[in-house]
């Protein structure tokens, strides 16, 4: 039993690059039958332009398991610090404070 136990676990490795993190105001999902991808964007105020700075690529079955993970983290955090409040209610399309486009 105590060896079936070393064999589960999982050494991962976190290099110095990508524990700096990478920060981003604006999350884009979209998915095929076989997997979701979420685009991380970071949004500067008045610039027309904004770069992917991440792509993740997940299973439907991964990004059901990262939806409980937040949803349970996000849970966690406001039994300690309070309720999230959103700043602004989310619309669709969204304006990213460039010129609007005109047809």
């Amino acid at each position: 039993m105590e060896n079936q136990d070393e064999q589960q676990q999982l050494n991962i490795e976190l290099n110095e690059e990508v524990a700096d993190g990478t920060y981003a105001n604006l999350a884009i999902i979209t998915h095929s039958p076989s997997e979701f991808v979420v685009d991380f964007i970071n949004v500067m105020p008045g610039l027309p332009k904004a770069r992917v700075k991440s792509r993740i690529i997940l299973t439907p079955q991964h990004a059901k398991r990262l939806m409980k993970a937040l949803a349970d983290n996000i849970k966690k955090y406001e039994a300690s610090h309070g309720a999230i409040q959103d700043q602004e209610p989310v619309t669709i399309p969204m304006n990213f404070g460039g010129p609007t486009a005109q047809a």
